[in-house]
């Protein structure tokens, strides 16, 4: 009997792994430039994965040229803008229509006195005003390291799966710090174009590390020294995976390293805020109220998962 629920589970993760789908971040992105006093050109991408029309983006006070039919360029629909305003962008409103909770829109505007402009918005905050005095800091690459550690499912399950290695919570605080300094590495690295590794098969790799590490849970192995020195491998080949998000969107190369430094920063923080979750759902686990083999279940959940995404992923490099 024990071996059928055993089965039934494993089956169970696997079935899961095809809703559960990784989801990238690939946020719509508005780039402009300003060409001459009041004129701004540049590009409206919408990725090609919502399943539903692009967003419309809007401009107060300013006349846009007569846009041509967006192209499909890797997985976004590129459209190029031009717009004139009266006066400078700095204090207009730039509006969205059609974002969803899965698909933001990251903006940047870039001045001829030099300044530029980053901003967000979402389905809940779709219109802001650009204000006349810009920051210098990209923070809103934070709120997208955030965005992308907690919309991606296989980021996630692996923090959970590290919950169930490491001993000690200060421990366990190392370990997710060198995990983000090691992923921070080889994302400057391959940001830089100083390393580079096809997108799908550093998914592929990733998905192993999982499988590994769904083993290790199973086992029932304690890092009690330094579980930090695993974490940091892992992190090394994860930070590729990072990288592709980042480069996807278009990172600003005038705020590389900012923006690279908030990007992480977010991660870190994403990484951090779960913990306490996932921490207590292994806790509820491992209560006398529900019986079960914490570690072998939680094994089969990670591993059914991490199968199907290696399966899913080699089947398509």
């Amino acid at each position: 009997m024990k071996q059928l629920n055993k089965f039934i589970f494993i089956l169970f993760s696997l079935s899961l792994g095809s809703f559960a789908q990784t989801h990238e971040m690939n946020p719509a992105r508005l780039s402009l430039e300003e060409k001459l006093d009041g004129f701004y050109s540049g590009l409206w991408m919408f990725p090609t994965n919502t399943g539903g029309l692009p967003a419309e983006v809007s401009f107060t006070d300013c006349q846009e040229e007569q846009r041509k039919l967006p192209e499909v360029q890797g997985k976004y629909l590129v459209t190029n803008i031009a717009i004139t305003c009266e006066e400078s962008l700095k204090g207009k409103e730039i509006a969205f229509k059609g974002l969803t909770r899965l698909t933001d829109a990251l903006v940047s505007v870039k001045f001829l006195d030099k300044t530029a402009f980053e901003g967000l918005a979402t389905i809940s905050s779709s219109k802001f005003d650009v204000p006349e005095e810009v920051s210098i800091y990209p923070i809103n690459y934070f709120w997208l390291g955030v965005e992308h550690l907690l919309g991606g499912i296989d980021h996630m399950l692996f923090v959970f799966g590290l919950l169930f290695i490491v001993s000690g919570t200060l421990n366990l605080v190392k370990t997710i710090t060198a995990f983000t300094l090691a992923h921070s590495i080889t994302l400057a690295l391959s940001v830089l174009d100083i390393v580079s590794v096809p997108q799908a098969s550093t998914e592929a790799f990733i998905a192993l590390t999982i499988i590994y590490l769904a083993l290790e849970v199973g086992d029932e192995h304690k890092y009690d020294s330094t579980p930090w020195l695993v974490a940091f491998g892992f992190g090394l080949l994860h930070g590729l995976g990072f990288a592709g998000a980042l480069t996807e969107i278009g990172i600003s190369n005038e705020n590389l390293l900012l923006s690279l430094l908030f990007f992480n920063a977010g991660i870190e923080m994403g990484q951090l805020a779960i913990l306490p979750f996932f921490g207590l759902i292994i806790y509820l686990l491992k209560s006398n109220k529900i019986k079960i083999e914490v570690h072998a279940f939680a094994s089969y959940f990670i591993g059914g998962l991490g199968t199907y995404w290696l399966i899913e992923r080699v089947s398509s490099i």
